[in-house]
């Protein structure tokens, strides 16, 4: 069984939660850039959350089936349809053999992912199904998805014969993922050379808006605003960075690292984004403006726990009814 990218996007990539532990080699985790929307695309569909999905940018892939399949689209809405007919995102649909589904518009969001109830049969590297585009390594072929590529998935049952000559049918159940924020404040806690700013940088920090330049990819986005300063120059040895880290950049402007961020870096490190924010930054596009709040350690886990336990309750939901189509 198989799905074909007729025709591919701007970037398209597998992706997974990424890989762990191989940090101190160099080797960073990579993964989903809206981790949330990956999880819930697997939850629709009662799979592991960190089951592999197809992360993808606009213009977006056309998508061929070559069996039928459950799939669920989430994250970003590129106004997908299936056959020349409008879907809905958040929502599992059962789809036949020889179905297209493609994507017209950006009605909001960066990033869209498709999850498919049969495992994607692709590239394992070092735990991991995520594509790492500068090692190459994971996913498929260890780079962004080419026209023409197929993409194999697991046999499940003859799933065709609940369709008939129906090209889909929408499936009863969905989600509203109303815990992802949808405020323009993103919330950090203090990094380690936030006391290197001066006092007027630290209130511009709090006090200012800043907007995403062109300069934004799956490694990090740059940000204008109000230039800031350090108290005095000092050279910081390069050290550990991670996802939603926010740096000063000689120039007095902020870098916030995505998901493809390398493992240590030399500029000072004022802020880290929380978890349970990253999401809505991975949906941000340049010309975004928000700004940053203070939250502690304690908030940050609780929001990070809502998320999850809304997670699980969905994945919990789906697996009846994935049962029920199955038996």
């Amino acid at each position: 069984m198989s799905l074909t990218i007729t025709k591919a996007g701007l970037l398209d990539t597998i992706q997974d939660e990424g890989r762990f532990g191989f940090q101190a080699a160099g080797i960073n985790p990579g993964g989903a850039m809206d981790v949330f929307s990956a999880r819930l695309a697997n939850c629709l569909l009662a799979k592991p959350m960190n089951a592999a999905v197809i992360e993808m940018h606009f213009p977006a892939p056309v998508i061929r089936f070559n069996e039928a399949a459950i799939v669920c689209i989430t994250g970003a809405n590129f106004s997908p349809t299936i056959n020349e007919k409008e879907i809905q995102i958040n929502r599992p649909l059962l789809i036949n053999k020889g179905t297209i589904i493609r994507f017209k518009k950006v009605l909001s969001g960066a990033r869209s992912y498709l999850s498919v109830l049969n495992n994607f049969t692709v590239a394992n590297w070092l735990n991991s199904y995520s594509t790492n585009l500068k090692a190459a390594a994971g996913g498929l072929h260890g780079g962004p998805m080419k026209s023409g590529d197929i993409i194999p998935f697991e046999t499940i049952g003859e799933l065709h014969v609940y369709l008939k000559e129906e090209p889909f049918k929408i499936l009863s159940w969905f989600a509203k993922p109303e815990e992802i924020p949808v405020a323009n404040k993103i919330e950090v806690i203090k990094g380690n050379e936030w006391d290197w700013l001066d006092i007027k940088s630290q209130q511009t920090f709090l006090k200012s808006s800043f907007t995403i330049t062109k300069v934004a990819d799956r490694m990090g986005y740059r940000l204008s605003g109000s230039a800031m300063h350090l108290f005095e120059q000092k050279q910081l040895v390069s050290s550990s960075v991670t996802f939603g880290t926010l740096q000063l950049l000689p120039s007095g402007q902020l870098i916030v690292l995505m998901a493809d961020h390398q493992t240590i870096g030399g500029y000072p490190r004022v802020a880290h984004v929380i978890s349970a924010h990253l999401p809505m930054l991975a949906q941000s596009k340049p010309n975004d403006t928000f700004s940053f709040a203070f939250t502690d350690v304690n908030s940050a886990e609780q929001m990070l726990l809502q998320q999850f336990n809304y997670l699980q309750q969905v994945q919990y939901a789906a697996g009846f009814k994935i049962e029920k189509i199955l038996q």
